[in-house]
């Protein structure tokens, strides 16, 4: 069973190996940062040992999975095959006649919809670039490079599954898909994770030293804390809410799915980045923790502000207030969970459900609910 707050593993601390041989070609730079799994193959070369292994900057052959060093990373990778969905098992026929019959829905509960999606579908999109593009190359580890791969392809599947749920209630593509350029409180979420990517993706940056190793921490924190695990809680409870209210019953339940997963995501990353403190003290700063307070919290007010522009009024038995203790809520968990101080000492969960919603169980779910089939293997031709 999942749990939005799985306590982050630890592992001892190791020290650095220096390797016998390294490739002629790297680049003393390259070399501090560790390896990419693309080096020259030295024949003769010693084996592997859990020792060996390190979150970043480690000079061990990346291509070798085991012996394992971080199994969380590994668990988390067969729990999330093993979560497996596809957009296509859920029916969305209640959905279109709901959306379709002009007295189903008022007119705040449809911009909830639209908004919901136009930040959902670019989100993902920006998550998946940051993994593919920037994470993976600095992550010099094989189990969590295993896991990111998996992570990559779900944010796939969650982008496939906004883009199924805006063409099946026949919603202006062009005009969900372009919100983030559009509407400023949509925008201004996005525009603030963008310079994270930008930051890991810069060709000629890489981790080796405290300074470099601080800006890769900074950036893994942006996006596992922040993006993933602050700026979708106002979206979430948003459209599980019309899910209990029994409305828009499909869009509800692939956001469950959608919201498992991320949460494994998070919990993921903050993994990651409680090793990255453990195998380097150093990095961990007063001055730096400082820096990320305040990360979190100029996230946190940017959520609130989404959740007013999203309910200019009461809708689904909610209302913008409740969201400024929410999110101050939420912003205390996620400092909790990678060791800093409570920003919002005080602040309480006005909805203790939204746990509940984790502990889905995908097989129950989908025996009741499931209303088509999709095609896999038997789709395949080797002609």
């Amino acid at each position: 069973m999942l749990n939005w707050d799985d306590t982050p593993s630890t592992a001892t601390q190791t020290p650095a190996i220096t390797p016998k041989a390294r490739p002629h070609h790297l680049a003393a730079e390259a070399v501090a940062a560790g390896a990419t799994g693309l080096e020259d193959l030295e024949m003769g070369a010693s084996r592997i040992r859990v020792d060996d292994k390190k979150i970043i900057n480690c000079h061990a052959d990346l291509n070798q999975l085991v012996p394992f060093k971080y199994k969380w990373a590994w668990d988390k990778y067969l729990s999330a095959c093993n979560n497996h969905w596809m957009p296509q098992e859920i029916g969305m026929s209640a959905d279109i006649a709901m959306w379709q019959d002009p007295q189903g829905l008022t007119e705040d509960e449809r911009m909830i919809i639209k908004r919901s999606l136009g930040f959902f579908s670019t989100a993902d999109s920006l998550v998946a670039n940051n993994l593919v593009l920037a994470v993976y190359r600095h992550i010099t580890n094989p189990e969590c490079r295993q896991y990111i791969l998996r992570q990559a392809f779900e944010e796939a599947i969650h982008t496939h599954a906004y883009q199924y749920c805006i063409e099946s209630l026949g919603l202006d593509e062009a005009e969900v898909f372009n919100m983030y350029r559009e509407v400023p409180s949509i925008h201004d979420k996005a525009a603030w994770a963008l310079p994270y990517t930008q930051s890991l993706g810069d060709p000629n940056f890489n981790t080796g030293t405290t300074e470099d190793d601080q800006r890769l921490l900074r950036d893994m924190i942006a996006f596992y804390v922040v993006f993933e695990g602050i700026f979708f809680y106002v979206g979430f409870v948003q459209l599980l809410s019309f899910g209990r209210r029994n409305k828009m019953v499909g869009v509800s339940e692939q956001i469950q799915y959608i919201m498992r997963d991320e949460a494994m995501h998070m919990n993921f990353g903050i993994d990651v980045i409680n090793q990255i403190k453990i195998e380097n003290p150093h990095l961990w700063t007063a001055e730096f923790q400082q820096q990320a307070l305040d990360m979190i919290k100029e996230a946190t007010e940017l959520e609130i502000r989404y959740a007013h522009d999203t309910m200019p009024r009461g809708v689904l038995g909610l209302n913008a207030n409740m969201f400024n203790e929410y999110m101050k809520f939420i912003a205390n968990r996620r400092c909790e969970q990678i060791g800093l101080k409570a920003l919002y000492p005080r602040a309480e969960n006005p909805f203790p459900w939204m746990s509940e919603v984790l502990d889905l169980k995908k097989e129950k779910n989908f025996f009741e609910t499931r209303v088509t089939e999709y095609q896999t293997g038997g789709a395949l031709s080797w002609d």
